[in-house]
């Protein structure tokens, strides 16, 4: 496929991987928001025996060049385990994805597109939600809002330019998913407060840390309590005990036992809040290599991190507690008692909550009782093939 001297071109060797995955150095050359992410990392991410997501997904990876020069990138991408999620659900048969995207102008994209998008019809896929790189589990949408400063650990950073040429390339919004801050130094209001202490004083509840020395046995009662928790959320496609191992084991180092915390009533594990570090302020001056000291600086940080925020990227309660009193308990208490600590022993002073869909209108409320305001935005788009 060529437009003047565009060229876009399948990802067929070690060369072509290698300037898929470096392409963002160029594109964010003079962005000081933007976060180098570990190249290790990002070559395991589009690699199939490396990422389990490709034990149930197949992908295609094009690059568009001009003048022999690397100017762009796209992935085209379907999920088995989406295409039987009800269609209601936001996936459902038919839904292919495009993702990790990136171009140099508005040609760039629409080739780099149109591209994914003719793959994904050889696929037999009569829809595109995107962008999403590459599981709904990684980094969904596209950043509309919150481009002045940088992302936290596992969100994503675009150019402002991409919601014009994606949406001038024939997409529409499908979902939007908020970032939320909070304040984490001052403590939250009284009403808060109260709910949190009556729930300290009820003997069926318990809040505990995780077990880091039962890691496995922790991640499966997370999982659970995941898969139950979101399986009838928008966009939703059950996450595999393979990607589980992956991502505990990338996640692991910046796994604090005091930082995740799991509910039990009764003594049945019931609700879970995770919270990490930011680890993206200690790897953004590493430029994306651990090479030659950056080993020595990041392992430093991890002993015993002091960082300025902690994301919670995963909260959930099991959905026979959803629509009661108890629920939004569990939730303040999880949440106040990982503040208590992301303060005293990390010196954090905020917070952010996200991804939350635009309308889970349980989690909204949590923020808003909690004086959150929406800091990022993420755009899902969608297209008939």
């Amino acid at each position: 496929m060529a437009s003047s001297d565009l060229v876009i071109s399948p990802v067929s060797n070690k060369a072509d991987r290698k300037a898929f995955v470096e392409l963002p150095w160029a594109i964010y050359a003079n962005d000081p928001a933007w976060v180098p992410p570990l190249k290790g990392e990002a070559h395991d991410l589009i690699t199939p025996g490396k990422n389990p997501f490709f034990e149930h997904a197949e992908a295609q990876f094009f690059l568009a060049r001009r003048d022999g020069q690397v100017t762009g990138r796209i992935s085209a991408h379907f999920d088995r385990l989406a295409l039987e999620m009800p269609v209601e659900q936001g996936m459902g048969p038919g839904t292919g994805n495009f993702g990790l995207f990136e171009a140099t102008d508005e040609e760039d994209a629409h080739a780099l597109i149109a591209a994914a998008e003719e793959w994904l019809r050889g696929k037999g896929m009569t829809r595109v939600l995107g962008p999403i790189s590459l599981s709904i589990w990684e980094e969904p949408g596209l950043l509309v809002h919150g481009h002045d400063h940088p992302p936290t650990v596992m969100m994503g950073h675009n150019s402002p330019a991409y919601e014009a040429w994606i949406e001038s390339a024939g997409y529409t919004p499908a979902k939007k998913l908020n970032c939320y801050e909070i304040n984490i130094k001052k403590g939250f209001s009284p009403l808060v407060q109260r709910i949190v202490e009556s729930g300290e004083k009820n003997p069926r509840i318990r809040i505990r840390h995780v077990n880091k020395k039962d890691f496995d046995k922790e991640a499966a009662i997370i999982l659970n309590i995941l898969n139950d928790a979101w399986g009838k959320n928008w966009g939703f496609v059950p996450i595999t005990d393979s990607e589980i191992a992956f991502t505990g084991k990338k996640l692991r180092p910046i796994v604090y036992e005091d930082l995740i915390r799991i509910a039990e009533v009764d003594g049945e594990p019931v609700a879970f809040m995770m919270t990490l570090p930011d680890l993206n302020e200690a790897i953004k001056p590493l430029n994306g290599s651990l090479l030659p000291f950056g080993w020595a600086k990041l392992l430093l940080w991890l002993r015993k991190p002091q960082v300025r925020t902690m994301r919670v990227p995963l909260m959930g309660v099991v959905q026979k507690l959803q629509s009661s009193r108890m629920a939004s308990q569990l939730a303040f208490m999880m949440i106040e008692l990982i503040r208590r600590d992301a303060v005293a022993k990390y010196g954090a002073t905020r917070g952010e909550m996200g991804w939350i869909l635009e309308d889970n209108q349980g989690m909204v409320a949590i923020t808003k009782a909690i004086d959150a305001f929406t800091n990022k935005s993420y755009q899902i788009y969608e297209k008939g093939l």
